[in-house]
């Protein structure tokens, strides 16, 4: 089966360019793609899964995955989707966050094998470019005018766009430029607000060598509102452990809307599509299974099967009343203030918002809804533990240090 079909009947592709000639290429040959992360962390995000799943079908079909870590682009920052500039970072910093990447996307796709995934970082060819060469011989080839009209410049012009940032482009272009050389890539992927740059490197081959090159662009991971997924009152949802726990991770996908259900485990699990359809066949309280599943397939994906199955019994003893074996979060036996501890435990991201959730009755303690912002734990709750739950989604067991 050609891949583009695979992509496309599990809603991967947004955009492509020549895609006639690409689905021969992809149905005859054994190409190789590449897709940039930006080395801003020491952890990937679910901002990063659905390209790494999308990889993940492209390896399987035989076809080269190029991860370009973005070491040299990384210390000026894409302007794509922002209005502020990015902080730069240092080589040693893109040295330790490539080994986590590396980790990470170990469980989407292999770096070993005939068709092995290959880490390469832009660094190695942008830190120690000659300035006035690569703009006689790549800054030659770009119309100013034509730049101008791309959305990731044009969002950024009333707020002001540095000209540090508008080489972007350029050098992007330039990395699609460099693999096509070095490695033979002859295809372009990621999130489709890299529409822009994707079509400049692209057309930089054409121009450069007279030969094919592609691009194909995946939709962003949008809720029903059209805002980017993976957000939390706390922050992005991390495919670190440390930084995101598992179970946290699990009740993020457990609580997605009704109506996302069938398009994140399209996107996101590798469960065929037959069964994807029975399952969120219908939207009434048989869909709340479905979403078990969902959690429970992305969450083994990341962390791997017996951490799923763990947080699963855990999740499902949190919601049976089983204290014993739900979730447990040991705090100092002097935080005894039950907005401290709501803050404390992650279920808000400060205190002044734990105040709001106890004003609006939206916080129980052993079953008992907390309404005075001042109340604290008994002697009894520090000695034996309590529940402490917010709404109806989230609970945890609390225990303190003798």
């Amino acid at each position: 089966m050609n891949v583009m079909d695979t992509l496309r009947e599990r809603g991967f592709i947004k955009q492509t360019v020549f895609e006639e000639d690409l689905y021969k290429l992809l149905g005859s040959e054994k190409v190789s793609f590449y897709i940039g992360f930006d080395p801003t962390a020491d952890s990937l995000h679910v901002g990063h899964y659905l390209a790494m799943m999308a990889m993940s079908h492209m390896q399987r079909a035989g076809h080269r995955p190029i991860v370009l870590i973005g070491g040299g682009t990384g210390m000026i920052g894409d302007p794509s989707g922002r209005t502020d500039m990015r902080n730069m970072l240092t080589a040693e910093t893109v040295k330790h966050n490539c080994e986590c990447f590396k980790k990470q996307m170990s469980r989407f796709f292999s770096f070993e094998g005939d068709n092995a995934a290959i880490m390469v970082n832009n660094g190695d060819w942008l830190l120690n470019l000659n300035y006035v060469d690569f703009l006689r011989d790549i800054g030659s080839l770009f119309s100013v005018n034509r730049m101008l009209t791309a959305e990731c410049y044009k969002n950024r012009m009333e707020k002001g766009l540095t000209f540090l940032e508008f080489n972007y482009m350029l050098m992007q272009s330039y990395d699609f430029l460099v693999l096509f050389q070095k490695y033979g890539c002859v295809l372009e992927c990621g999130g489709d607000d890299q529409w822009s740059n994707m079509l400049a490197g692209a057309d930089l081959i054409r121009r450069k060598e007279g030969k094919d090159a592609f691009a194909m662009t995946f939709p962003l991971l949008t809720n029903s509102e059209g805002k980017k997924m993976g957000k939390t009152a706390s922050g992005a949802v991390w495919l670190s452990a440390e930084k995101t726990s598992p179970y946290d991770f699990y009740q993020y996908w457990r609580n997605v809307e009704d109506s996302e259900v069938r398009k994140c485990m399209k996107l996101l699990t590798f469960m065929p599509l037959d069964e994807i359809e029975e399952m969120t066949a219908h939207q009434d309280e048989r869909i709340n299974a479905a979403k078990e599943r969902l959690a429970y397939e992305i969450t083994k994906i990341v962390h791997g099967e017996d951490v799923a199955n763990d947080v699963a019994q855990k999740v499902k003893a949190a919601f049976s009343g089983d204290v014993d074996n739900m979730p447990t979060k040991e705090l100092p036996a002097t935080t005894i203030k039950i907005v401290d501890i709501l803050a404390e435990v992650g279920f808000a991201p400060s205190k002044s918002e734990a105040r709001r959730l106890v004003q609006g009755g939206a916080v129980s303690a052993d079953g008992v809804k907390v309404t005075d912002v001042m109340a604290e734990v008994t002697d009894s709750q520090i000695a034996n533990g309590f529940l402490l739950s917010k709404g109806k989604k989230n609970r945890l067991k609390v225990t303190f240090s003798k």
